[in-house]
């Protein structure tokens, strides 16, 4: 092959930028070389950098300069407002490109089994993060009418969570977070918010610095009990073999030995207290019922028979993302991954898709860090790099650049492009600038589109 390969990755979040960049740095980048076209259903790029980090952390969101970085080589493109298959079946990805990388990432709540997580005031904490952040798709205006709130998980989603409903809204004023996300957490009547989980502090998944800042703000009261104080002979090993697990579980011991302060709003981390019930009357959560449970020796637990009812008017459950299924592709609906090997798409006899391969949490789940996703990336690449070089790449029908606009303008699809976002970009930091903030997120799909020249 002469000419560039031609490589259309799906889902411009970090897992399709870092999949572009590994085949920026490869060999094949100098020869043939590479052409890459990213494309993004929501008319912005960075996926869950912009639509599921909260708003009040901008050293996360800093990821974002070295993704620009990438998004601006010549050799790729951005394709925003596009939506697998709608707009693009697999076919015409195939027609077009030489290889698909899906980088689809995962947006939906996860699934819970438990009585009563239907009531409403039951909320998927997805759901309430994609409120907050401004996502287009979800409606404008949050119930927010409960004093005491439940969050089901002790990973960096329920800090998440747990923070944004506790803080006042004006502490959260100078991050981007929209207008009616301001207006509406001005009316928030949380003063307590209870997060729970059913292991020990060994077994909480926070990265030490997130749960930290929980205790930065001045109007939140971060409170342990000390009796959740507890460790095994599994946790002790978990401790001394991870860094992050020791500084995690010796940041809680802190908190449950210190006095209570006076802060207005209090979040309280409980460990081991399994959810066994939302309860409900007339349709609506009045409570959670929780099971204690105790250590097995190996970093488990199990059910002591003890339960606690807790009063609370809301729950949400922060218990993982889960991704949706890609038709035409392959799904576990366990893991809700794409089945593959080392990222080459498999079918369900074990044998590999041609030219078509997986990176990012539609690969290996939601779990990990945003940096995790590199290494993704890189597997993920080099087995199409050799694919290429084997000859197993059979070649697009249509490699010209122009065909695949040609194929879009011809739906009517208004696309947005590299050049958008950035108009997109200066006008939300202008937004930004005249309220003394660094930017003010646009909401509405048809202003961004707008925005963007599309």
């Amino acid at each position: 092959m002469s000419r560039p390969i031609r490589v259309a990755i799906v889902g411009a979040g970090p897992a399709g930028i870092y999949a572009a960049d590994a085949l920026l740095k490869s060999d094949a980048a100098q020869a043939p070389g590479v052409s890459i076209d990213l494309f993004e259903r929501m008319p912005a790029p960075f996926g869950l950098i912009r639509y599921g980090v909260a708003p009040d952390h901008p050293r996360i969101k800093g990821i974002v300069t070295a993704l620009h970085q990438v998004l601006d080589k010549p050799q790729v493109r951005l394709f925003g407002n596009v939506d697998y298959p709608s707009d693009l079946a697999l076919d015409d990805l195939h027609r077009f490109y030489d290889a698909v990388v899906f980088a689809t990432g995962a947006t939906a709540d996860r699934p819970l089994d438990l009585p009563g997580i239907e009531l409403d005031g039951s909320y998927g904490a997805a759901d309430f993060v994609s409120w907050y952040d401004g996502h287009p798709d979800v409606p404008r205006e949050w119930p927010l009418d409960a004093e005491k709130i439940a969050v089901l998980g002790v990973g960096n989603v329920a800090l998440d969570v747990a923070r944004v409903l506790a803080k006042t809204a004006d502490e959260l004023l100078p991050t981007e977070i929209p207008g009616n996300v301001h207006a509406g957490l001005k009316r928030n009547r949380a003063r307590e918010v209870h997060v729970f989980g059913r292991r020990g502090p060994a077994q909480a998944k926070f990265s030490p610095m997130e749960l930290r800042e929980l205790d930065h703000s001045p109007t939140i009261e971060v409170i342990v009990d000390p009796e959740d104080i507890e460790y095994d002979a599994g946790s002790i090993t978990e401790r001394r073999a991870v860094k992050h697990v020791d500084l995690v579980a010796a940041t809680l011991e802190n908190w449950a030995i210190r006095d209570v302060g006076d802060r207005p709003h209090r979040v309280f981390l409980h460990f081991f207290e399994s959810p066994a019930e939302v309860l409900g009357e007339d349709g609506r959560v009045v409570g959670l019922r929780t099971e204690r449970t105790e250590l097995d020796g190996t970093g488990n637990v199990r059910g002591t028979g003890r339960f606690t009812d807790w009063d609370v008017q809301a729950v949400y459950r922060a218990v993982g993302y889960y991704s949706d299924e890609l038709p035409k592709l392959p799904f576990d609906p366990v893991s809700g991954t794409v089945p593959h090997t080392a990222g080459r798409v498999e079918d369900g006899d074990g044998s590999h898709r041609t030219a078509t391969y997986v990176t990012g949490w539609i690969k290996r789940g939601p779990v990990g860090l945003i940096g995790h996703t590199k290494g993704d990336a890189n597997e993920t690449v080099a087995c199409l790099l050799d694919d290429h070089a084997a000859g197993r790449l059979p070649g697009a029908a249509e490699p010209d650049a122009a065909a695949v606009e040609e194929h879009l303008r011809g739906l009517g699809v208004r696309f947005t492009t590299w050049e958008g976002w950035q108009l997109l970009d200066a006008h939300e930091r202008a937004l930004g600038e005249a309220e003394g903030r660094e930017r003010v997120k646009v909401v509405e799909r048809e202003e961004m589109l707008r925005r963007s020249g599309a």
